[in-house]
């Protein structure tokens, strides 16, 4: 007898596995026995070839991200170099035409230990987003700030060594003396800070995190050098900052046209001090300037309504010296 041929029993999913679809169709260019996808290795195996492309690659790959520590042009190269701007990269273009500033900027990286690299023309101008590098870039190394209990630590250090000297003199000009910038935000006026600082005896210079320049590329090079030993702190609160170093005894002068001081006349220039300066169109803000021992001005002329910061720091510490000096002849 002939039995009907049905499901056999308990078979559950058995053939479910049969009647799935193997999903959509690859597109041409992905199935390798396809022309389409001959053709596309083609084109990837030509574009690499590209040399712009390449070019490309080179520079996302060695190029910093940030032009802000770069320094580009032969002059500007050449003096960075002279007076020791911390960096680790030099870029030159290939074939350039060589002059005395070019062999000389060779010969400086090379005395430093500086990594130097060739690129052509695209790559350099990929590299400085400009075409205006004269054939050489340099990379700056990011500045190492300190920490302000540092900076008043190493200042009140000096100033107890000097302290044991037998002249007046050098125990006035060994206290104390910070600046500190509040909303000077153009790199070469903090540059210009820091240089007048350094030839006036300042122990270090205070920045806010926030709203201020920062010591890259452009400050090094208007500071001569001077940023390689005058030491630099951040903080996050300028107030804070100047309520904690008044609690280690120091005195705190905001400069400001409507002061109704003289710089150099407040009376606390022979103290351990902190000179305040404001950015030149809105002056030192409101909360740093009313934690401040006094605040004091400097006379200019009536047609000027107010001075650059750097200038003013110039003026103020030269005040802040020239103090120093009179009180230590009066005291002789």
């Amino acid at each position: 007898m002939v039995m009907k041929k049905g499901p056999t029993k308990g078979s559950g999913g058995k053939h479910r596995n049969a009647l799935r679809g193997k999903g959509p169709t690859p597109k041409a260019e992905d199935r390798v026995y396809h022309k389409a996808y001959k053709a596309k290795k083609v084109a990837d195996r030509r574009k690499l070839a590209d040399p712009r492309l390449a070019a490309r690659r080179r520079v996302d790959k060695f190029a910093p991200s940030d032009t802000t520590d770069l320094v580009f042009g032969r002059n500007s190269v050449l003096e960075a170099l002279r007076v020791g701007v911390p960096s680790s990269t030099l870029y030159i273009m290939s074939r350039i035409e060589h002059d005395d500033r070019t062999r000389e900027i060779v010969k400086l990286a090379g005395t430093q230990g500086l990594h130097m690299l060739e690129a052509d023309r695209l790559e350099m101008d990929r590299i400085a987003r400009s075409g205006n590098h004269q054939g050489v870039i340099l990379k700056v190394d990011p500045y190492q700030y300190s920490s302000l209990a540092e900076l008043a630590d190493r200042a009140d250090k000096k100033s107890r060594a000097m302290e044991a000297a037998n002249s007046t003199a050098a125990k006035l000009s060994a206290r104390p003396l910070f600046i500190a910038l509040d909303g000077v935000t153009d790199p070469q006026n903090l540059g210009a800070v820091i240089r007048s600082a350094a030839a006036f005896g300042a122990n270090g210079v205070i920045l806010p995190e926030r709203r201020s320049a920062s010591v890259n590329a452009a400050a090094w090079k208007v500071s001569a050098g001077a940023a390689a030993h005058l030491p630099v702190c951040r903080v996050v609160n300028l107030t804070k900052a100047i309520e904690s170093l008044k609690e280690r005894g120091y005195y705190v002068v905001a400069l400001d046209g409507g002061g109704d001081k003289t710089v150099g006349e407040t009376g606390f220039e022979t103290d351990p001090l902190v000179v305040v300066l404001g950015s030149e169109g809105k002056g030192v803000s409101r909360l740093v300037r009313e934690a401040c021992d006094a605040v004091a001005g400097i006379p200019i002329s009536s047609q000027v309504e107010s001075l650059n910061a750097s200038v003013a720091a110039g003026i103020s510490l030269y005040a802040v010296a020239n103090a120093r000096r009179k009180a230590a002849e009066a005291a002789e």
